[in-house]
């Protein structure tokens, strides 16, 4: 039996479109995946893509929708209904909300993918009743998405949470986005494999069991081969995965000096390494902290949703967001201070 209003969560990546439809509980009572036409130079390919998920959903059964929500992998402004850009579609400046507006005849607010997933998190998942969480998803780079006073923080441009170009060594590796020594170029998936594949490279001995596991192909290497070499006992794997994590805890206390939250949720795909990650964070987030010995140190956590934290938060996010515009209509007809006080929004 669904629980509250439904809504339709799409999570947008470089490769896949997860939709799936959410009940107020957080569960996923209907799913669907289309691909995503990979660097498509017209912006309707990716519409047609999302209108097409969305359809099948809501054509599968007589239940009432009330919100489309939509978690792309990119910048999204404030407003959210323009993706500012997103590097691995066409999007450039895209008035998405509206576009999809005129084809699907229901409220759609569009999110950030991480915001999304922290959202997800918080409501439903590992920070579920914590009002103040910070979440790092741990991919190829870094991302991440903040909740405060139970609240996404999104930013004065919508772009709050690129936690993975904040500058951790100066004059460090050079990053992606320009600049050197950003964070996720020592705490990521990336920097994971990019180390290991060095060493082997280099011909070094302690990495033999990784030279078998691909063949002594280096370019066949990946974050999840390293992880499972770890879970098996190797031991360069698990130096590797260790350092990995105590850059993790470097900028989590970076983080904990600037936003002060009560858990940090640690996502992505490295993630799947569980306390052999986690653990070394820990201890490095504990002597970077400041005033450490003094102060209540935040908690850190594996995620708990996986994959769908993105499709389920955009459709949380989305519901919340109609809820407040079915608020604000009604104290339009309504007068004085009988209207009441505005619900709080994600």
């Amino acid at each position: 039996m669904a629980e509250g209003p439904l809504a339709v969560g799409v999570d947008i990546g470089g490769t896949k479109v997860a939709a799936g439809l959410v009940d107020g509980s957080g569960a996923v009572l209907r799913r669907t995946r289309r691909d995503t036409p990979h660097r498509s130079t017209s912006p309707r390919v990716v519409e047609d893509t999302i209108v097409s998920a969305v359809e099948e959903l809501l054509g599968a059964g007589s239940e009432e929708v009330v919100a489309v929500g939509i978690g792309a992998a990119g910048f999204v402004a404030a407003d959210r209904a323009t993706v500012v850009f997103a590097p691995h579609l066409s999007w450039r400046n895209e008035p998405l909300r509206a576009a999809l507006g005129e084809r699907l005849a229901m409220p759609i607010f569009v999110d950030n993918d991480a915001n999304a997933s922290v959202w997800a998190e918080h409501r439903f998942g590992a920070g579920r009743g914590e009002s103040h969480l910070v979440m790092v998803n741990l991919g190829t780079g870094i991302g991440g998405g903040i909740v405060l006073d139970g609240r996404v923080v999104r930013g004065r441009f919508g772009i709050a949470g690129e936690f993975g170009h904040m500058q951790v060594v100066p004059d460090g590796i050079r990053c992606e986005c320009g600049n050197r020594g950003c964070w996720e170029q020592y705490a990521s998936g990336n920097a994971l494999v990019r180390e290991a594949r060095a060493l082997m490279s280099a011909g070094s001995p302690v990495v033999s069991d990784l030279f078998e596991r691909v063949g002594g192909d280096p370019s066949e290497l990946t974050g999840p081969l390293v992880t499972e070499a770890a879970r098996d006992g190797d031991a360069l794997a698990r130096e590797l995965l260790g350092e990995i994590g105590r850059w993790l805890g470097v900028g989590m206390a970076d983080l904990a000096a600037a936003l002060d939250p009560g858990t940090f949720v640690i996502g992505g795909g490295v993630s799947a390494a569980g306390e052999l990650l986690l653990g070394p964070a820990r201890e490095a987030f504990r002597r970077q902290l400041t005033g450490r010995g003094y102060r209540p140190e935040a908690t850190i956590v594996a995620a708990q949703l996986g994959n769908e934290a993105g499709l389920v938060g955009a459709a949380d996010l989305a519901r919340v967001g109609a809820a407040d515009l079915a608020w604000a209509d009604a104290a339009d007809h309504a007068s004085g201070p009988a209207a009441g006080d505005a619900p709080p929004a994600g």
